[in-house]
C-alpha cells in the first residue's frame, strides 16, 4: 500500500505511513495545511488501493447535516419513507474544508466518527467497514470559517501536515503529471476485507502494562500543564495505545515499544491540547511544550 500511493504522492514517505498507522488503528485524520499540497490526492489514494468506496463531500455555509448524513424521503407507491443514502456512506470519507460548514453540520460527523453509524428519523444505519473520515482544513485563512470544537478534534486520531516537496520531488511530480500519471493510474493492492483482518492482527500486537503506564503518565502531564486549559483526554489514550500498535505492526514487530508512542504522540496528542491565554499571548507553540513533556515522562525498561 505505502509503495503503490508513493506513485503519485511523490516524496512524502513519512505522510504515507503515518495515514497508514491511523487507517490499520481504525482511526480518523485531520490534514491540515495550504491549499496545493496533495490533501485531496492522497485520501482518494488510500481508498483506491485498498478497492474502498470514496466519497468526497465540500464543505461550504449552506452545507445541511442531511448532506452528510442522508435523508428520509417518502415513496408514494410504497407509502412509506425511504432511506437516501448521505456521502457518509462510503468506506473513506474526505470532509474536504470542514471548518467551512456551521457546527450543526460538522456534528453530523460525530456519531459516525465514533460509533460507525449514523441515525436518521430514529433508525440507524450501520457504515461500510472499513470506515474512515479523512478532513481537510486550511490553517491561513480564517474568513468565514468556523473552528473546531474540542470535542469534534478529540474524534481524530491524529493531525497530519504534509508540507511542500523538496526541489527533486516537485520535477517528478511534475513530470509524473504531464505524462498522465494520476490516482487513476494507480492498481488496487488489497481489498477492504484484507484490511480489516491487518487490523485485526494490530490488535493482537503486544501492549505491555508498563508501556500503557507510560502513556498514562504523558497524558496526565498534560493534564497537570499549567499552559494548557485542556490536556488530552482518556480518548486520547486509548488513541495513542492504538496508533502504538499500528506503528510497530507496519516497523513488523508483533510487540510495541516506547520509540512507537514517542513516534506517533505528537501527531496524536498536540491537536487535543488548548493554551491559556496568556501562554497564547507569550506565543507559546504547543508542539515545544508537548516535546518537553513527553521527554518528562519516565521511559520503562521493557
Amino acid at each position: 500500500m505505502q509503495s503503490a500511493i508513493a506513485e503519485v504522492f511523490v516524496g512524502k514517505d513519512a505522510v504515507i505511513e503515518q495515514m497508514l498507522v491511523a487507517l490499520l488503528a481504525g482511526g480518523h485524520v485531520l490534514i491540515e495545511d495550504v491549499p496545493g499540497v496533495g490533501k485531496t490526492t492522497l485520501a482518494s489514494l488510500v481508498a483506491k488501493v485498498m478497492e474502498c468506496s470514496f466519497g468526497r463531500i465540500q464543505f461550504t455555509p449552506d452545507t445541511l447535516p442531511g448532506d452528510i448524513e442522508g435523508v428520509s424521503i417518502y415513496n408514494m407507491k410504497s407509502g412509506e419513507f425511504e432511506y437516501r443514502a448521505g456521502a457518509v456512506m462510503n468506506q473513506v470519507l474526505l470532509a474536504d474544508e470542514i471548518n467551512r460548514s456551521s457546527p450543526k453540520t460538522q456534528a453530523a460527523l460525530l456519531e459516525a466518527m465514533a460509533e460507525g453509524q449514523v441515525t436518521v428519523d430514529g433508525v440507524a444505519h450501520p457504515l461500510p467497514q472499513p470506515f474512515m473520515v479523512i478532513a481537510t482544513q486550511n490553517p491561513i485563512e480564517f474568513l468565514g470559517t468556523y473552528p473546531l470544537p474540542e470535542a469534534q478534534l478529540d474524534r481524530f486520531m491524529m493531525r497530519l501536515s504534509i508540507g511542500y516537496p523538496d526541489h527533486a520531488d516537485e520535477v517528478r511530480m511534475a513530470t509524473d503529471h504531464l505524462a498522465g500519471k494520476d490516482v487513476n493510474s494507480v492498481q488496487s493492492v488489497c481489498t477492504a476485507a484484507e484490511v480489516l483482518n491487518i487490523r485485526a492482527e494490530v490488535d493482537q500486537v503486544i501492549m505491555k502494562e508498563a508501556l500503557l503506564d507510560y502513556i498514562v503518565e504523558m497524558l496526565r502531564l498534560t493534564r497537570e500543564e499549567e499552559r494548557f486549559i485542556i490536556g488530552a483526554s482518556p480518548r486520547a489514550t486509548l488513541s495513542l495505545a492504538k496508533a502504538a500498535q499500528a506503528k510497530a505492526y507496519l516497523d513488523g514487530r508483533d510487540f510495541a515499544k516506547p520509540d512507537d508512542v514517542k513516534a506517533v504522540a505528537p501527531l496524536v496528542l498536540s491537536h487535543r491540547l488548548v493554551l491559556t491565554p496568556a501562554a497564547k499571548l507569550s506565543q507559546t507553540d504547543v508542539a515545544a511544550v508537548l516535546k518537553s513533556l513527553i521527554v518528562k515522562a519516565h521511559v520503562p525498561m521493557l
